[in-house]
Parts: C-alpha cells; sequence; structure tokens
C-alpha cells in the first residue's frame, strides 16, 4: 500500500491504515461509540457558539475521498469559541462521510445508532502558527460533528452543498463556492458530547477536541442519492460510486466522554 493511496476498499481501508500510519494505532483514536450510561454530564461544560463570515466560504472539490467545502482561514473571519475549547478557532474546512444505504455512514455511533452521514467542521487553533503547527498539538484542532439522518422534513440548508455535486462529480473536481455560512446546518439544540481524539482520516493525528451534536439534522432520500452519485474516480474513468468512507470505531481506551447535557 503506497503512501498516497489510502482509501476506504479492503486493500487500502482503514484495518490496513497503521501499516503506513502508525498513529492509527494510537490510544486516542477517533471516531468512538459513545455509550450513554459511560458518558459524564459536566455542568462546567459552556455553550459553544460560531461566528462565520459567509464571505470566507471559497471552493467545494471531490478529492475522491470525500465532498469537501474549503474556507479562508488566513484571519480569525469564521471562528468557533466555547464548549470545551480556550480561546478561538479558525474554520477551515467541511467535509461529509456517509454510506452506500441510509442504514449507516456515520462515523461516530451513539448507543448502537448508526446514522446516514456525519459532517465535520473543521477549525484549528491559531495559536500555534498555522494549520501544519495546530497538528501537532493536543489542542490544536476543533471539530462539531453533526450527524445526518434521512426523514421526511429535510433541513433545506443542506440543498446549497448538493446542488454543487454535479460540478463535481469525479475525482479531483473544484468549483467555486461562495457566500455560504455553515452555521445554517447547525441543529436547533445546541447540546453536544465532547472527548479528546483524532482525525478519522490517515495520518490519523490525535490534536482533535471533538464537539458532537446530539441533535441530527434531517436530509431526504434524493439528497443522500446526490451524494452517492459522486464518483471517487477521474472523468476519464469508469464511474465508481463514492460510498461508504467511514472509518469504523476505535477503541476507547480509558477516554472519558463529556456531555453538557444530562
Amino acid at each position: 500500500m503506497a503512501q498516497s493511496v489510502w482509501g476506504y476498499d479492503s486493500d487500502n481501508g482503514p484495518e490496513r491504515w497503521h501499516e503506513n500510519y502508525p498513529m492509527a494505532k494510537g490510544d486516542k483514536q477517533s471516531p468512538i461509540e459513545i455509550n450513554s450510561k459511560d458518558v459524564r454530564h459536566d455542568s462546567s461544560l459552556a455553550p459553544w457558539h460560531a461566528s462565520y463570515d459567509p464571505g470566507a466560504a471559497k471552493t467545494i472539490l471531490n478529492n475522491g475521498r470525500t465532498c469537501r467545502v474549503v474556507f479562508d482561514d488566513s484571519f480569525d473571519r469564521s471562528v468557533l469559541r466555547g464548549g470545551p475549547l480556550t480561546g478561538a478557532y479558525r474554520l477551515r474546512q467541511l467535509h461529509l462521510h456517509w454510506g452506500s444505504s441510509d442504514d449507516h455512514g456515520s462515523e461516530h455511533v451513539i448507543d448502537g445508532v448508526k446514522y446516514a452521514a456525519e459532517l465535520h467542521m473543521v477549525h484549528w487553533n491559531p495559536k500555534h502558527g498555522n494549520f501544519a503547527g495546530a497538528l501537532k498539538q493536543p489542542d490544536g484542532v476543533a471539530v462539531v460533528g453533526i450527524f445526518l439522518k434521512v426523514g421526511k422534513t429535510p433541513k433545506p440548508e443542506m440543498k446549497r452543498i448538493l446542488e454543487e455535486i454535479d460540478n463535481i462529480k469525479t475525482k479531483g473536481k473544484e468549483a467555486p463556492f461562495q457566500h455560504f455560512d455553515p452555521s445554517i446546518l447547525f441543529p436547533k439544540s445546541r447540546d453536544y458530547w465532547t472527548y479528546h481524539g483524532s482525525f478519522t482520516t490517515p495520518p490519523c493525528e490525535e490534536c482533535i477536541t471533538w464537539i458532537l451534536l446530539r441533535e441530527p439534522i434531517e436530509v431526504s432520500p434524493d439528497q443522500m442519492a446526490k451524494l452517492r452519485s459522486l464518483s471517487k474516480n477521474g472523468e476519464n474513468e469508469a464511474m465508481n460510486p463514492l460510498v461508504d468512507n467511514w472509518r469504523p470505531p476505535q477503541p476507547v481506551k480509558g477516554r472519558v466522554v463529556r456531555a453538557s447535557f444530562k
């Protein structure tokens, strides 16, 4: 398995990542399964809040492994604060993980429940100088995770991302994506779980404070089908559906998950 070609297939998937990325076998890996009975309510956990500048949205792309929206993070224009964090973290990108059918696709699992997809908003701590520097620090990155479930009253805000999918059907495609405020994707409830973990993709750096939102947002079956219409191959290759780009839950290894709610 060459360095550059990790993926989600049997020959290069999560079971084998540690061969090239030893951190994937670390003690603070993500995602995890959260079991309510093991969660500790922490009344000292503050509410979190995001102030995002819609003008910071730049592009949307298909990198063959996910659909990603990239934001300008050259200064504090879109930031996340509060919750378990100290200081402001800058929004860098958001991306999704999803399944081949509606009964799985999320990376985190809650009391045995898997959602159809999981959205990750990736922020980094500018006190570490730059994104690469933040990856080396335990408080370097904060990710807000939002579950997507298939339902009858889909959240219209997902539409904007999904409308662009036709422009990035194949691997390597990128399209302008401007004037977008990702805070419209947040559910009504701000309740969250938090724990210390890692990126869920190689090299799986253990620098992440996770803020996982308890309340999922709803998407329609058509919207999920749209995500699954992406190809993980380039435009001159056969269509190969980009699905099941999720990593299974990793061992908790004594970490405590805290909740902002009872």
